[in-house]
């Protein structure tokens, strides 16, 4: 460890609120400096499970349950989990007193490679995917983390000046950042995660954090399409490239139609035809054009992005294949966790959809996710979870549609296979969270798997 963060942080009181996977890397790391520890979850020991074994053998203090808050005052820093509110009142105080920090500002103050990130409503882990590997495919020493599932604040002594480092950052994460990545990507802006920042504005106030702090030597690449996005322009104090699916831009990347192309400075180069892109969607089209503008800003190349373009296969629970059983083809998409997210998959498809839809509220509309299902391919919906009555309302507002309500995904998969004909395709894209029974969307779209592939036996 670099003996400069050691001394910096060698007996310092720190209480570490949250125990998912991030600030458990971070404790590792801190526990590493000699920083006193006091990890706090509002979950109980049995509710951490494994994660509690792991903390407790380490020997740190840990305060759980409903007094987790308690005594934040003693500490000399605050480092808060993705999603924890930052309204709470001991949360807002510690900030007051500017003693609040995250895992993920701590990497960025000390990382000493420069740093790519990509945030957006959707699209975020494709793109931050497809950048990835355009950079890889180039030669250059790429690393990937932040919320795509890799924390890489115990990766520091890895790094170096030569790294490019490729973070997805969530609202959350973004939410109080005081240094903006050198190149930055926003996807596009629709509602989500009202449950936690309340209002569209504070949503996309955390969003803006990824370009606020840049400098001018830095850039940001914006979704041309999306009002809310282009906007943004007017504030970035980098470079500005855009990327658009409809219109001709100076700086970035456009769709000229079957050419991808990349254009600086008014000179275009294609890229690949549309036809050749190995991922399915239009939105797909939209974040290889996005992953594209900010890896050769970057520094990538041409040829990588093309043979990336060809190959790339997608990443799990994103419109993922998962079988054919008697002619019915069965995706996983268990990242739709909103609405939009759901109308992109939806449109990705000429067959005909049996949808599975439904799961924790997120205080989101579903008028248009109901206007999806009577104008596209739906022709049977299978609901479940605690959204089921709420979305079941929203459709039925509109007009009769063949729907049923189940308990659970089990339920779920048999009502679609019944439901489903040779020729269908039976598409798991909840347009909500899966937090009322999972743990994340992972567990769920793995469960769903399982569920598909048992129906050989």
């Amino acid at each position: 460890m670099n003996e400069a963060i050691r001394a910096e942080w060698q007996g310092k009181r720190v209480a570490v609120i949250g125990l998912g996977v991030s600030n458990t890397a971070l404790i590792r790391f801190l526990k590493d400096t000699g920083a006193e520890i006091s990890g706090r979850d509002q979950k109980t020991k049995e509710q951490l499970g494994a994660v509690w074994q792991e903390l407790d053998s380490s020997g740190i203090q840990l305060v759980l349950g409903p007094g987790y808050l308690e005594g934040l005052e003693q500490f000399d820093v605050v480092v808060v989990s993705p999603g924890v509110p930052r309204n709470l009142p001991q949360i807002q105080e510690a900030a007051r007193r500017g003693k609040l920090a995250s895992e993920i500002s701590l990497f960025f103050r000390y990382s000493p490679a420069p740093i790519f990130g990509i945030t957006g409503s959707s699209g975020k882990t494709t793109t931050t995917s497809l950048v990835y590997e355009i950079l890889r495919s180039s030669g250059h020493k790429a690393v990937i983390g932040g919320n795509i599932g890799t924390p890489l604040i115990t990766e520091l002594s890895n790094l170096s000046p030569e790294h490019k480092v490729v973070l997805e950052l969530s609202s959350f994460q973004l939410e109080g950042l005081e240094t903006s990545p050198h190149g930055a990507i926003i996807t596009n802006i629709a509602e989500n995660h009202l449950d936690v920042h309340g209002t569209m504005e504070n949503y996309i106030a955390a969003k803006r954090h990824i370009y606020l702090h840049q400098k001018p030597k830095d850039f940001v690449v914006l979704n041309y399409d999306d009002p809310t996005t282009r906007a943004m322009a007017a504030e970035a104090p980098g470079k500005v490239f855009f990327f658009s699916m409809e219109n001709r831009v100076r700086d970035g990347a456009y769709r000229r139609g079957e050419d991808l192309v990349f254009v600086r400075d008014g000179e275009e180069t294609v890229i690949v035809q549309r036809s050749e892109l190995r991922l399915r969607g239009e939105h797909n089209a939209a974040n290889f054009l996005a992953a594209a503008a900010l890896s050769l800003a970057a520094g990538g190349s041409l040829e990588a992005a093309a043979q990336v373009a060809r190959t790339f296969q997608g990443v799990p629970h994103r419109l993922e294949f998962v079988a054919e059983h008697g002619g019915v083809r069965y995706y996983n998409d268990s990242i739709a966790t909103t609405p939009q997210r759901t109308l992109a998959a939806l449109r990705s498809f000429e067959e005909p959809i049996i949808l599975i839809a439904g799961g924790y509220d997120k205080k989101l509309s579903f008028a248009p996710l109901a206007e999806a299902v009577h104008n596209l391919k739906v022709k049977h919906l299978v609901l479940l979870g605690a959204t089921a009555p709420k979305i079941k309302e929203a459709v039925e507002a509109l007009g009769d549609f063949p729907l049923q309500a189940v308990e659970n995904l089990e339920q779920a998969v048999a009502a679609a296979r019944s439901a489903a004909e040779p020729g269908d395709c039976v598409l798991l894209s909840p347009a909500c969270a899966s937090y009322d029974q999972y743990s994340n969307f992972m567990e769920r779209g793995a469960h769903f798997r399982q569920l598909v592939q048992d129906l050989s036996r």
